[in-house]
């Protein structure tokens, strides 16, 4: 990367302003690595998971126990990222919140190496409270690197900053994911450390280069908060070992213990927030209006999100067992095709930002609402296009990877017409007083959807039955139809926002 900084003339105090990452002040070079090799540990270790949950060499669970499981631990990171933003915001900084959490993260995969079930599952936990930690507030640190919302450099950093995702989310399952399933499960994990590692190491060498106020606590506790939160924290977590330690030794104790109270958290969680918010009574008229539409795109999301995710869940399984993962004669490890979407979303995310202004020059460009409600019925057609290789499955054979790559295609082309979209409203419609939280609020639809997929799966239904993958795609699309039939009014209740 040094090959691409160069001299360039910016205004005196900007941090890094005696050279640039491609124009960027040169801190983003340093966020840029980070998240890059965070992506990289966590897509990696995230396309081992469930091949090495129903693998007779790994844990050999069911296949919906292992989508359970999967989903309860995604859902857990979205969820994870709201108090992750709180740590940054009022108790260590950003700073010192994602270096802390680099560290935890990186004991979570190096216990997740460990030849244990036991210790297995205590790091995922480490890895998703160390990616909520991390989630929220690097991106806060990207934001620091410009002078204000109106820096013209600010919208491209962010580009720049977010290819770094992509790139590590792209190069993971091909490193991690063909050591763990050729060489390796645990040897795998390792190397998803050892990915997180490079990256803590890039962020504390560089971190030089980032805004002073990027170490800033921006509303510190007091000293009376600080106690009263440390106390409510110890009241739960007594409650929870005590409650635990009961279960345990009465021998009752099974996995869906945890399983299902996470599950539930996942769903409740999201829908007290949003009700907490929409009942505030220090909301004016245009900002409640808002807060009304905003829960339309929000339960969309959730739905949109709760079969998207399923590509690494219930599609990742299937190509497991009943796919013929090769390619004109070339096998490779199933692991392989979680690289498929950020492929797409970097050769795709440009020609959708150049279609958009094009057609915004014209007078044409989709509203919000439109482009909101093609991403559902579209994530919707991705799990009508499944139904094709579950049949070719049950008939015996083995279905095409090119079924497969066909799927991840059009749900990638569905999560840029919705993914961006959510992003971009959510910083709108947000009421002053959340206007901080409200990106968290975002997340939550994630943990929702996931949350929901983990429940369905405890119950015992079969993700990849026809029956309910036809179930899941005709309420992505009637979703969609439904957003769309009721434009005009979501459109009124945003007032100002388009």
């Amino acid at each position: 990367m040094a090959s691409s900084l160069t001299k360039d003339s910016v205004s005196p105090g900007t941090p890094g302003s005696e050279r640039t990452f491609f124009g960027q002040p040169r801190g983003l070079a340093t966020l840029f690595m980070t998240e890059m090799w965070e992506r990289f540990s966590y897509y990696g270790m995230r396309a081992l998971l469930p091949l090495y949950l129903v693998a007779p060499g790994g844990l050999h669970l069911s296949a919906a126990t292992a989508t359970a499981i999967y989903s309860v631990y995604v859902s857990l990171v979205y969820l994870l990222a709201m108090p992750g933003g709180w740590f940054g915001d009022r108790v260590w900084g950003p700073r010192k919140t994602v270096a802390v959490a680099g560290g935890v993260i990186m004991l979570g995969h190096l216990t997740l190496a460990l030849p244990s079930s036991g210790t297995f599952y205590a790091g995922l936990g480490l890895v998703a409270i160390g990616s909520g930690l991390l989630k929220a507030n690097i991106s806060t640190m990207v934001g620091h690197l410009y002078d204000g919302p109106d820096d013209p450099r600010r919208d491209g950093g962010f580009t720049v900053f977010y290819m770094g995702i992509n790139l590590g989310a792209f190069a993971a399952p091909l490193v991690i994911g063909t050591i763990g399933e050729n060489v390796n499960w645990h040897l795998g994990f390792a190397l998803a450390a050892l990915g997180m590692a490079l990256g803590l190491a890039q962020f504390l060498i560089g971190s030089r280069h980032l805004a002073a106020r990027s170490s800033v606590v921006p509303t510190p506790l007091s000293a009376e908060e600080k106690t009263s939160t440390l106390r409510k924290a110890a009241i739960w977590a007594g409650i929870a070992v005590v409650f635990y330690a009961i279960v345990g030794f009465s021998g009752h104790y099974t996995l869906n213990w945890i399983l299902v109270p996470l599950t539930i958290l996942g769903v409740v969680i999201p829908t007290m927030v949003l009700v907490r918010i929409k009942r505030d009574k220090d909301l004016d008229g245009p900002e409640q209006s808002k807060m009304s539409a905003y829960i339309w795109f929000f339960v969309a999301a959730a739905v949109f999100w709760m079969i998207y995710d399923q590509g690494g869940s219930t599609l990742s399984i299937f190509a497991d067992s009943s796919a013929e993962n090769s390619v004109l004669g070339w096998s490779f490890p199933v692991s392989w095709y979680q690289s498929v979407n950020p492929v797409l979303i970097m050769a795709l995310a440009p020609v959708f930002a150049w279609f958009w202004l094009a057609l915004n020059r014209r007078g044409k460009e989709p509203s919000t609402i439109v482009k909101f409600a093609s991403g559902l019925v579209l994530v919707g057609a991705s799990f009508f296009l499944f139904l094709a290789p579950l049949t070719i499955a049950e008939g015996g054979h083995k279905a095409a990877a090119m079924w497969l790559v066909g799927i991840y295609f059009v749900q990638t082309v569905g999560e840029l017409m919705l993914s961006p979209v959510g992003l971009s409203v959510t910083t709108k419609m947000a009421p002053m007083k959340y206007a901080s939280q409200m990106m968290g609020v975002w997340f939550l639809a994630v943990t929702a959807g996931d949350a929901t997929t983990g429940l369905l799966s405890i119950a015992g239904v079969g993700l990849n039955g026809t029956g309910v993958v036809a179930l899941e795609a005709t309420l992505a699309v009637v979703a969609g139809v439904a957003v769309w039939m009721y434009r005009n009014k979501v459109k009124q209740l945003m007032g100002d926002v388009r």
